[in-house]
């Protein structure tokens, strides 16, 4: 999901601290909540009202939705503590833990009866790509940099098919998995990838016209997008904040999140990312 920097609904510029999070417990009164900014930021602010309202209720806290201008600065805003509990792309959330490695996967979304998702590869319905093979000499629409279904998968995706971006096609970055869809049912890019479940509900809500759109390729299962919190919080509430997901039953609330239910997750099932960069030659240090 690609946003911008909203804070409980209004726009606002994210100050990041200068400084790592204090690393002794803590027990803040207001607990600020991040998006991930992977559609537009208003339409997610607003759709996660029902969100606020539950965890408000469920943690006794006063809560801040934040929706960050794109993955890099969420990934920042969680490392320097100016973020509480932050729902993270897979991609991501392995930058982020890289960064600041207190910070703890504890819920992952269930879909299908599954905690995976996919990568679809999309082209323009009467465009030049019918197939892979096509994509050859010709530009390829990505998301944000950090995005596991709109980069990264689709990149290897691709690479295993013997297409290497900046060689064998141009990459072409334009943010927010809607964006991209756009962009290949209007030719502005001739074919692109992104979450699979984003481009179903782009189709639903008539976003984008799936008659101009046809599907090319699809991923291997991802490991679906954890739900992550600051590793300094105190015990009692960082269990509560376990409950207010695994327990949740709401199903307005739930499909905000694109998934039937939450389930534990921890980190080591995020390392087939890890290795999937390793494939690809990426250093993950290095990304924004």
């Amino acid at each position: 999901m690609n946003r911008r920097f909203f804070l409980g609904g209004a726009a606002t510029a994210l100050a990041l601290s200068s400084a790592p999070a204090l690393a002794q417990s803590r027990d803040p009164a207001k607990l600020r909540v991040a998006l991930l900014p992977d559609e537009n930021a208003s339409t997610l602010i607003q759709q996660a009202q029902p969100l606020k309202a539950h965890l408000e209720k469920a943690l006794e806290k006063s809560i801040e939705l934040v929706v960050t201008t794109d993955y890099s600065s969420m990934i920042e805003a969680m490392r320097f503590g100016r973020i509480e509990v932050a729902y993270f792309g897979p991609l991501s959330y392995v930058l982020a833990k890289s960064r600041a490695p207190d910070i703890e996967a504890f819920a992952v979304g269930i879909e299908r009866g599954k905690p995976t998702y996919h990568s679809i590869l999309i082209a323009q319905a009467d465009g030049p790509v019918k197939e892979i093979a096509d994509i050859r000499g010709k530009a390829f629409g990505y998301g944000d940099q950090a995005s596991t279904s709109s980069h990264l998968i689709p990149r290897a995706y691709l690479q295993k098919r013997g297409l290497k971006g900046g060689q064998d096609y141009k990459a072409v970055h334009l943010g927010t998995h809607d964006a991209i869809a756009r962009a290949v049912q209007n030719g502005q890019v001739p074919a692109g990838a992104l979450s699979e479940q984003i481009y179903r509900t782009l189709i639903e809500r008539k976003t984008v016209d799936g008659a101009k759109l046809r599907q090319i390729g699809l991923s291997d299962p991802i490991p679906n997008y954890p739900m992550t919190m600051q590793g300094n919080l105190v015990g009692p509430l960082k269990a509560k904040i376990r409950s207010a997901f695994l327990d949740l039953k709401d199903p307005a609330i739930l499909k905000s999140f694109r998934v039937q239910g939450f389930a534990p997750v921890d980190d080591k099932a995020y390392d087939i990312l890890r290795d999937t960069a390793k494939i690809l030659d990426l250093d993950l240090s290095k990304m924004s």
